[in-house]
Parts: C-alpha cells; structure tokens; sequence
C-alpha cells in the first residue's frame, strides 16, 4: 500500500478501516466482503475526486512522491541492453545523473537522466538527484556521442534543480548547465525529453531542450522551486501553495503555453500506485515521438528545435 500525502487522508482513513475489517475476519467466519467492497468503491470514488481537482500545489507534492518510479526503473522496463558510461574525463563521475548506451523497442538510443535514490543510502549516493558540474558535463559527453553516432537521445528529468554546494559553484556549475542545454540544442539528432517527476531550474532544463518535451500528468516543470519562489517574493515559504498557482507549473499549464508538447497519462492516484502501467505509458509516447522525429534531417531537428524554443514566451 502506497505511503499517503497531506491531502490523501480522508483516503487514507477508508482504506485504514477496509484493512482493519479484513484483519478481524481473517481465520474467522464472518462475511465481510458486502461492506469492503462497499467501503472500498467509495475509497475509489473519492480518491478519482481527489485526483481530478489536484491544486498546483498538490500536483507538486505528488509529482515529489519518493515511490514514484525513478530513472533505474525506467531503465528496467523500458530499455533493453543498458551500458553505462561513467565521468566526466576531467573531474569524477557523478551519480546523480546517469547515462548510456541503450535499446529501446528494437532501436538504438542514448538514455540519460536524474536518479534520486529509493533510501536514505541510495538517495544520499545519488545526491538526491541535484546533479553537479561533473553531471552535466557527463551528459555533454554523452549528446556529443549519440551525434556522432546517429543514435536518438532519450531524456528522462527528475530533480529539484543543481546541486547548489560551494564546491559544484567551484567547478562551473553554471557554466556546465549552459554547455549542457547547448549540446541538447545543437545535436543533429532526435533528442526527446520527458519531464517525469519534479522538473527544477536550470538542472533540469539542462536534459530537456528536445525537439519533444512529454509530461506526465502530475509532474511539475519550473524555473524554482514553490518554496523558493515564496521565500523571494513574500520572505516565507508557507506561501508555497500560492506560488506554485502563480508559477503555472503543472503539464496542463505548460501544454496550454507551448512549453511542453505532450502530457503522459498517470495510473489514478498517481505513477507511484501503479509504477508499471505508467512507465509503460511513457514507453508508448517515447515510441510516438521518436516516429515521428525519425524522417527529419540533422538540418531540420537543429531548426525545429530552435524554432520551438524561440517562439516559448512570445504573443
């Protein structure tokens, strides 16, 4: 059973009463399937209530959600015959962003994207997913192979933004940021990018200037995080709900402005409750994208790619 948000306990409640039922006529013989099966289409009824009028706010905790499938079960499920490649030839290799040489339904691609970790000791080997200087020019590495190579290059963004330590500031973060976001824009490739957790600053734009940005539902794609932004603007972050409403940071908003091109079903309740069928999900949009992208010269990804970012932010 999947661990319950702020928002969710009212859900929660019914299914802690439908669990407490079950444990009474366990080993007995009562009959209690009447008043499960009574209980639980109304715990499936409010949580399609629930999840039909998320806030922005909302959105953003679901899309945070620590069950939600990360990069290596995407990996596991969608791509076949993964081969990692580690470093940045220069300083280290860096475990938050990960990447390498992939199969994806028959067809050779590069894969690359942010792991946060399941646990504590995975999460803090990964870094939470905050990439660093090395991280970026990794993937710089990575774009600049897939083009030589012809190979499309997938991206999958899940991160609250760049690791923001003294040391990563040291080595060039910014300046690995930009060199990053320029490789993705100039490859003469494919290059797809899918937005499918929290979606942060300049880290996570770094993976995705594709010529297709897909969304899952309840992700959330921003220039700051909700709490940032409250503690710039109104010097607290309790204001977090109302700046995550003023920031437009859901895939419905960001479909609506041209900022992302597709939005990825979730499972009810969100990708965390059914993890398989939502990467299973994605796989069907990667495979549509990389379609239709396929006929296009390295001439024509270039322009399109240019030309979609050009027009973001223009009447």
């Amino acid at each position: 059973m999947p661990s319950f948000l702020d928002f969710e306990k009212p859900i929660a409640e019914l299914q802690s009463r439908i669990d407490e039922l079950r444990e009474t006529a366990a080993g007995g013989n009562v009959n209690i399937a009447t008043d499960v099966g009574r209980l639980q289409a109304k715990s499936d009824k409010l949580l399609r209530d629930t999840f039909a009028r998320l806030t922005p706010w909302q959105k953003t905790q679901v899309a945070r959600h620590p069950e939600r499938p990360h990069f290596k079960n995407y990996v596991a499920g969608l791509f076949a015959e993964f081969l990692p490649l580690a470093g940045d030839r220069a300083f280290g290799d860096d475990q938050a962003i990960i990447g390498g040489f992939a199969t994806f339904r028959g067809l050779k691609i590069v894969v690359i994207g942010h792991e946060k970790g399941e646990d504590t000791a995975t999460r803090l080997r990964h870094n939470f997913g905050m990439g660093k200087p090395e991280g970026y020019r990794k993937a710089i590495r990575l774009v600049e192979l897939a083009d030589r190579f012809g190979l499309p290059v997938v991206t999958l963004v899940d991160t609250s933004g760049a690791f923001p330590g003294i040391q990563a500031e040291e080595r060039g973060q910014a300046e690995a940021i930009a060199r990053s976001t320029e490789a993705c824009l100039a490859a003469g490739v494919p290059v797809i990018a899918a937005i499918v957790g929290e979606g942060g600053s300049g880290g996570a734009v770094a993976l995705a200037a594709g010529n297709r940005v897909l969304m899952f539902e309840h992700a959330v794609y921003s220039v700051i995080s909700p709490e940032g932004c409250a503690s710039i603007l109104w010097r607290t972050s309790d204001r977090a709900p109302d700046a995550a409403e003023a920031m437009k940071v859901t895939a419905q908003d960001l479909k609506a402005l041209g900022v992302i091109d597709t939005i990825v079903a979730e499972p009810l309740g969100g990708a965390h409750r059914a993890p398989q069928v939502a990467i299973a999900a994605l796989g069907d949009a990667l495979d549509k994208a990389l379609k239709d992208l396929s006929p296009l010269s390295a001439t024509d990804l270039r322009q399109s790619r240019r030309a979609k970012f050009l027009k973001m932010g223009r009447l």
